[in-house]
């Protein structure tokens, strides 16, 4: 297959990646270099892509590996991800609607990273089950109690404007 070829199926794949990316990162400039990163990988290694594999679910496994890899690296070297004001991200004029907007990226931030990749492969990305289980490449069941859970946070965090508190189990 051509590079040409490659790059026409990749093509249509970017706003998706660059959304997932966008809402991991909530920076625009890292979003694009993610983005950039995930589909240098992508061109790189195929050759490794499965045939008869789903290239979307592939691409977001890929994107999701490398900011994964990222976040180890910068907290390893004691850096946090920070997340970047949202004035400069939105397009709402509206100040009831910016701070929604801001409500729902903190319910979101709140979520456990595996949580929150559930939540927003199958809410924004529209992925079905199999797909999100097998970019996270983790058991159908598994993808399902993530985003039952995280679903349940994030509405307890809407309606009460904090982290809902688990309790343990013995």
């Amino acid at each position: 297959m051509t590079l040409d070829e490659i790059a026409s199926l990749l093509e249509p794949q970017i706003p998706g990646l660059r959304r997932y990316a966008w809402a991991l990162l909530r920076d625009d400039e890292a979003a694009d270099d993610l983005v950039q990163d995930t589909l240098e990988r992508a061109i790189r290694h195929w050759s490794q892509r499965h045939r008869d594999g789903d290239l979307r679910a592939w691409l977001f496994a890929i994107q999701r590996n490398l900011f994964l890899n990222a976040l180890r690296k910068r907290k390893t070297h004691g850096v946090q991800v920070g997340v970047e004001a949202l004035e400069n991200s939105s397009n709402a004029d509206n100040p009831e609607s910016r701070a929604g907007l801001r409500d729902i990226l903190a319910g979101l931030d709140s979520l456990p990273e595996e949580q929150r990749s559930v939540l927003l492969l199958i809410g924004v990305e529209d992925l079905s089950y199999e797909q999100a289980a097998q970019v996270l490449d983790v058991p159908l069941g598994t993808v399902m109690s993530r985003l039952s859970r995280a679903r349940g946070r994030l509405r307890e965090f809407m309606e009460n404007g904090r982290t809902a508190v688990l309790r343990s189990v013995k």
